[in-house]
């Protein structure tokens, strides 16, 4: 069983930053792709970035150029910086992992961090 835990919410203005934080726990050898997701009211939960272990990422287009996703293999922990905000990546955030590669991203998930970007 993995656990997966999101830190770092917030309330923040227009403009501004925030970095959130993963950790991944349980019955864990590795973890191939770690990727951050987002639900904002309404709207079905997508994917905004993500990472494998050998450090590729993948970015959604709303997010490219804003946001870096890292990640620390040791801890089995991702992160996400979030620049320069817009009141539509108001919404809360959760990681998810891929174990292989070819792996779908688990069933499971964390409760999630709630982001508003509001003035």
């Amino acid at each position: 069983q993995v656990q997966l835990v999101e830190s770092g919410g917030g309330l923040v203005q227009p403009g501004g930053s925030l970095r959130l934080s993963c950790a991944a726990s349980g019955s864990i050898f590795s973890i191939y792709t770690m990727g951050w997701f987002r639900q904002a009211p309404g709207k079905q939960r997508e994917l905004v970035a993500a990472m494998t272990s050998g450090g590729s990422t993948n970015y959604a287009d709303s997010v490219k150029g804003r946001f870096t996703i890292s990640r620390d293999n040791a801890k089995n922990m991702a992160f996400l910086q979030m620049n320069s905000l817009k009141p539509e990546d108001t919404a809360v955030y959760y990681c998810n992992v891929a174990l292989r590669p070819g792996d779908r991203y688990l069933g499971v998930w964390g409760q999630g961090t709630l982001v508003t970007v509001s003035s």
